[in-house]
């Protein structure tokens, strides 16, 4: 009964350091996907880089990240459905 109780420890234990090991992963994946964003954006909306932004620099930026996100998501779900056919 007792290495009964250390296998389900042991099972438990396993289950927790998959948990962090996926929650570090979807961290890294989401910093991954913001720097990708931010270097595409402000590569495309920013011609002259100053100390700040004018309106429509702004807007650019604005849009093509809203832009980037919403095309990450749908590939994102694409690949995941793919997967799991």
């Amino acid at each position: 009964m007792d290495s009964l109780s250390a296998s389900q420890l042991s099972g438990l234990k396993s289950e927790e350091i998959m948990d962090q090991i996926r929650q570090q992963l979807a961290i890294a994946n989401a910093q991954l996907v913001i720097q990708k964003m931010t270097e595409k954006c402000f590569a495309k909306c920013i011609s002259k880089p100053g100390s700040s932004l004018d309106n429509s620099e702004q807007k650019c930026v604005a849009m093509c990240m809203d832009r980037y996100m919403d095309s990450h998501s749908v590939v994102s779900t694409a690949y995941l459905n793919r997967l799991r056919q």
